[in-house]
């Protein structure tokens, strides 16, 4: 647990170093007072945790202060990061990533615009789960986009993993059934499906995706097993309605949120978690390979509010 922590504090230290500076160190120790705690709703606000969660956290701190008038802020901190676990409870994901019963690999169709870091996810993805043990192979589906075949092309041999690609203006479908029938004969336990971000509308981007679930299904009547939306978490606000948009089109059934130590509007995960409820399976914490961290509420939550 103490490892994990330490990822966590260190990706959100530009959140957490955003709430130190509007909250002038209050949680190193100095006593709470009205000021302060003005100072914190507007911290958690501009940081993204949103009106509901802030007024939640505010609420709790508050009744504890009118208990104990000399509540300091380290014990306020110890609040928050309650709520916030409390909040979050149930948005760790925990898939079950391994072959499927009848011998098949496990399906992850990973979708997500441009710019989210949605190939570099996938490889490390990849990597993480062969180091778990589990055999993997990489599809590089994003055709599309100039140069993202050999970025995931380059990320496979970096990591030494198995990959399927073709060249870019390929059918994405296409090579997502190599791939699947590739992973099938060479007895993978999961493959992992890099999809376009963006095409020449939003209708042809979504109707790609649906031709490629049509397709693996040709093998596999139950793939794609998980759709994985990969958001930028420096977004803010606005990766909830980007998840909102992909869930009705798609049925998503998890979220990666990346580049978490690159803002300091780190309180988006919640807002996603609040609005849709879908299962948060890893989080971005830094460029290497290793800084791909499953999800974990309370690490998270502690790692916020500066508390070891």
């Amino acid at each position: 647990m103490f490892g994990l922590f330490k990822k966590f504090k260190e990706g959100l230290a530009k959140t957490v170093a955003a709430i130190t500076a509007k909250t002038h160190s209050l949680f190193g120790g100095r006593k709470i007072d009205a000021s302060s705690l003005e100072e914190l709703e507007e911290a958690l606000i501009t940081a993204d945790f949103g009106v509901e969660t802030t007024t939640e956290i505010l609420s709790e701190i508050k009744a504890a202060y009118r208990k104990d008038p000399l509540l300091a802020g380290k014990q306020a901190a110890e609040i928050g990061a309650a709520v916030l676990t409390r909040v979050l409870a149930g948005s760790a994901g925990t898939p079950a990533l391994c072959k499927r019963p009848d011998g098949t690999p496990a399906v992850i169709v990973m979708i997500g615009v441009n710019g989210s870091g949605k190939t570099t996810t996938t490889a490390k993805l990849a990597w993480a789960l062969q180091e778990e043990g589990k055999s993997v192979l990489v599809a590089a589906c994003d055709t599309f986009r100039a140069a993202a075949v050999e970025q995931l092309k380059a990320w496979a041999e970096r990591l030494k993993l198995d990959v399927v690609a073709s060249h870019t203006g390929a059918d994405a479908a296409a090579v997502a059934y190599d791939a699947l029938q590739a992973g099938k004969s060479r007895g993978k336990d999961v493959v992992i499906i890099d999809t376009a971000g963006r095409l020449h509308t939003k209708t042809n981007l979504m109707e790609e995706l649906a031709k490629i679930r049509r397709v693996l299904q040709k093998i596999d009547p139950a793939a794609p097993h998980y759709a994985w939306l990969v958001v930028d978490g420096s977004l803010g606000s606005n990766s909830i309605e980007q998840a909102r948009v992909f869930h009705q089109s798609f049925g998503l059934t998890g979220l990666v949120v990346t580049k978490l130590d690159g803002t300091s509007r780190g309180g988006a995960v919640v807002g996603i978690w609040r609005s849709l409820k879908i299962p948060i399976h890893y989080v971005g914490l830094g460029e290497q390979k290793e800084d791909l961290q499953p999800f974990d509420p309370e690490a998270y939550s502690r790692a916020v509010f500066g508390l070891e």
